[in-house]
């Protein structure tokens, strides 16, 4: 099993954090499941304009692979003005649908306000309904609050939200895997 994590900013560094800390504590849950964090930041990708794939650059093309390469998805966005991210976005939209179709996705969000937590209830989780994806029902939300000076997530709650997260995708992929 592969768990894709997606740190889906070119800005920052809270959203990479928080996908990586659950990253991590899916390998405490389960040593054997591969992790892989795609960190947008690290990446060329160019924006969806429904040409052929071949026909993207280089990093673009190793993006399509890592996502092919996913059983499960993790997808972290910071929070502007009340939506997700534009990388994220354009990532999603260069995404085939079929990638995601049956695979169990799970949520990460940060962002400035308490309230912003509600673009996961309202704008990442009816995108994977579309995709007919497995939606862990829990997620994390952070804001800045919760980090420590260092940019470590220190505030309990958010860790025991990690934590939940991390056992609900493994669960529920194992689970999907039994009932095939």
């Amino acid at each position: 099993m592969k768990i894709v994590g997606v740190s889906g900013t070119i800005i920052g560094s809270k959203t990479r954090v928080v996908v990586s800390t659950v990253l991590d504590e899916i390998v405490k849950v389960d040593p054997s499941i591969e992790v892989k964090l795609l960190d947008l930041k690290e990446y060329n990708v160019q924006f969806c304009d429904g040409r052929d794939p071949s026909e993207y650059n280089e990093d673009t093309k190793k993006v399509f692979d890592i996502m092919k390469s996913g059983d499960v998805f993790l997808m972290g966005t910071p929070i502007f003005n009340a939506s997700l991210s534009g990388p994220l976005k354009n990532l999603i939209d260069l995404t085939p649908v079929s990638t995601f179709k049956n695979k169990v996705m799970g949520f990460i969000a940060t962002g400035g306000t308490y309230q912003h937590y509600l673009v996961i209830e309202n704008q990442l989780k009816p995108i994977a309904g579309y995709f007919r994806s497995f939606v862990a029902p829990s997620y994390v939300y952070a804001t800045n609050d919760h980090f420590n000076k260092n940019n470590e997530v220190v505030d309990e709650e958010v860790l025991e939200r990690i934590h939940n997260l991390a056992k609900e995708l493994v669960f529920m992929q194992k689970s999907l895997k039994l009932s095939e």
